[in-house]
């Protein structure tokens, strides 16, 4: 048996029900910039990576260049949208309440993002300060480097580590750590067979709709380890 030693959960659409409102400003912002790109098309493009590369991303496929001062007033907005609207998943506390082991949360959102989304939804005391942004490692998700990056500051091997991810950049970046992860479709966002369907696509341990079922899909996979 592998012993468990540390669950990384990502934050948005995981901890916190923020991809549709990150999603809108983001939207709005390239609207401003001169592109009009529809939600579908932001979720499929977008979902679960990094600011910068998002605006690779932006440069590339779109000529869009996000100035500083671009970025600066998105974040504003988005931050005045967390402060008012921003809600936690529903039966994340409970679950996050029933775990003994160490927790982390590895995000692509800015740290100050991440820590703001904590303390608006209640959450920052399960983690302790344990918060890990794409803003620390060279490359963000799907590249496993955060993923690794939290687990080494954790003091925690990736074979012991369970990640709860929402996306497929984050599936994929946790299965090139060499760590288990669990697709999660609770988010406003991803309550559809679509998305249900690319998450399960790239194997996953499970896809689930539901945080009150995380504390029984880990004990059931620690229970399968011991017995095999």
């Amino acid at each position: 048996m592998v012993p468990l030693g540390l669950i990384i959960f990502d934050c948005d659409g995981v901890l916190v029900d923020s991809e549709p409102l990150s999603m809108r400003v983001l939207l709005q912002t390239i609207a401003e910039a001169g592109a009009e790109i529809d939600v579908a098309e932001g979720y499929e493009a977008f979902l679960g990576k990094s600011l910068a590369t998002v605006c690779d991303q932006l440069r590339r496929d779109y000529g869009i260049d996000l100035d500083a001062a671009v970025l600066e007033r998105m974040r504003r907005h988005l931050y005045r949208a967390i402060r008012r609207e921003l809600q936690p998943i529903p039966g994340i506390a409970e679950a996050l309440a029933g775990f003994s082991q160490p927790l982390c949360v590895a995000s692509s959102s800015q740290l100050e993002r991440i820590a703001l989304s904590l303390e608006v939804t209640g959450l920052a005391p399960y983690f302790k300060g344990n918060l890990f942004s794409a803003s620390m490692v060279t490359r963000g998700k799907p590249a496993p480097d955060l993923f690794l990056h939290a687990a080494e500051r954790m003091s925690v091997a990736p074979s012991n580590c369970i990640v709860i991810e929402d996306s497929p950049a984050g599936i994929t970046a946790a299965l090139e750590a060499g760590m288990a992860v669990f697709g999660f479709t609770g988010g406003s966002h991803a309550r559809t067979e679509a998305h249900h369907g690319k998450l399960a696509a790239l194997d996953p341990l499970a896809v689930f709709d539901d945080m009150r079922d995380l504390p029984v899909l880990i004990q059931d996979l620690q229970h399968r380890q011991r017995v095999s």
